[in-house]
């Protein structure tokens, strides 16, 4: 079990799979677990707008059955699973952490991956919070009030994936589908200290398309990296609806994990891609953290200059996206939004095709950019964030902008190389910190066999947070 407590909630998603096979664990006991979890902590936490006790109880009764009967379904059978309030759900409304979404519609359709996840026999629970329309890197919303670190309840779990992962973190599901266009898998994986995986370009299907196209990912969070392999070549499977996605079945990607020989990765080291202002106390553990790749024999060179801050392009790519997407919203619907996502649009309107376009120049060179780089470099290493987990009520740290403190995230959404958020360490305050690691374009199976390389010689599930603490030692 993880965290070595025998607490059932905290049972990473292949235990359970271990004890359904061998009727040593009931998928209805493991969803029992789960579900004690949510009623403890969502009081404090508030990370979920949807919980369906009475459906996922009998979505686990069905599983139970099929597992005595020797005949599980699919990879996941029987694996409590959260869904972000992004992505469509069948018979579950998907606000999008929005007052402007009528809720009284019909909720008939399931998204690409939860369609894969319901066919692989995972039990869904319930959908996690996200900042209105997943725009900000911090949860909050004008629908669902704050989402809290479980951590240090009065700071942020980051966002827009927060409610994933505050829930991952305190054992309320071992898996999380959640979104990333900016960063929103991986920061809220750094302050929650989850692992969090953004796949590469088209791995996962996407339908419909979200406010921010091209820029998102779908993707697992998890507190073991094997778990999110798992879950990743679940929701990899191709679906006809994304006619950008990737039509070719995805790796058993679990089973590679440690088919690599990390003696033979080149890895570049980057404490601040060249502009990144990084807080002390990041910079020396996740500093402490690469050289464990060291350890494993990896050859790693630093390399302080990557490239020149992306932001102004991913600004003016992004303000176009935003303009479009809600070039329909009434004065009387923005009565009801985000105050800092009002702003947003208001400065968007004005956007021109030019803009948008020369953006989308600059982010090709970015990415042929990245292409040479990885010539050279199996993988990149940086910090996730720059800086810890800062207050709730706040889109940003002091001494930040609106975007620098997530500054290592948001250039691998232009470029749409994988990229992955472990967890590197505590701070003195015990807060987590994330280790990005980030591989060449399409290449999701080297990202998480160096997850899982970097697991296996510190197992972060042994910490645990301060709102579990009292069923760990």
């Amino acid at each position: 079990m993880s965290h070595g407590t025998g607490k059932l909630a905290f049972a990473s998603a292949n235990d359970l799979l271990e004890g359904y096979r061998h009727g040593t664990i009931s998928p209805v006991d493991a969803l029992d677990a789960v579900l004690d979890q949510l009623d403890r902590l969502e009081p404090v936490l508030n990370a979920f707008c949807v919980v369906d006790k009475d459906g996922a109880r009998q979505q686990a009764e069905a599983s139970a059955s099929r597992w005595r009967e020797g005949q599980p379904k699919g990879l996941l059978d029987g694996v409590p699973v959260s869904i972000k309030d992004i992505i469509l759900t069948a018979g579950w409304p998907t606000l999008r952490g929005s007052r402007t979404v009528d809720p009284n519609q019909q909720w008939n359709e399931d998204g690409p991956a939860v369609a894969r996840l319901r066919e692989h026999g995972a039990v869904l629970f319930g959908k996690t919070t996200t900042p209105e329309f997943a725009a900000k890197g911090v949860t909050d919303s004008p629908l669902t009030g704050i989402t809290r670190n479980p951590w240090n309840t009065d700071l942020t779990p980051g966002g827009s994936s927060g409610g994933a992962g505050a829930a991952v973190a305190t054992g309320i599901g071992p898996l999380a589908l959640a979104t990333d266009a900016g960063g929103s898998i991986r920061i809220p994986a750094s302050f929650s200290g989850v692992f969090g995986h953004r796949p590469s370009a088209g791995r996962v299907a996407m339908y419909p398309p979200t406010p921010y196209a091209s820029l998102a990912a779908f993707g697992p969070m998890s507190r073991t990296v094997r778990d999110a392999a798992l879950m990743l070549s679940v929701i990899a499977q191709p679906d006809v609806r994304d006619w950008e996605a990737d039509p070719t079945p995805p790796l058993l990607y679990a089973d590679l994990l440690d088919k690599a020989d990390p003696s033979t990765w080149r890895i570049a080291w980057s404490p601040t891609l060249g502009y990144v202002d990084l807080h002390p106390e990041v910079r020396a553990i996740v500093t402490r953290a690469v050289e464990v790749f060291r350890g494993l024999g990896a050859t790693v060179e630093e390399v302080e200059h990557v490239f020149e801050d992306p932001w102004p392009a991913f600004h003016r790519f992004k303000r176009g996206l935003t303009a479009f997407a809600f070039r329909n919203v009434t004065p009387s619907q923005y009565n009801l939004m985000d105050s800092s996502l009002v702003e947003d649009i208001e400065e968007s309107r004005g956007a021109t095709l030019e803009e948008h376009l020369a953006a989308q120049v600059e982010r090709a060179m970015l990415a042929r950019r990245m292409g040479e780089f990885h010539q050279r470099f199996d993988l990149l290493l940086t910090p996730t964030l720059a800086v810890p987990p800062f207050a709730v009520g706040r889109n940003s740290p002091d001494g930040y902008n609106g975007r620098s403190w997530y500054g290592f995230t948001y250039p691998f959404n232009l470029t749409r190389q994988p990229a992955a958020s472990v967890p590197c360490g505590l701070t003195e305050a015990g807060l987590p910190v994330g280790l990005q690691i980030v591989g060449p374009p399409r290449n999701d199976l080297i990202v998480l066999q160096a997850a899982h390389a970097y697991e296996r010689q510190l197992p972060w599930q042994r910490f645990a947070p301060l709102a579990t603490r009292t069923n760990t030692p």
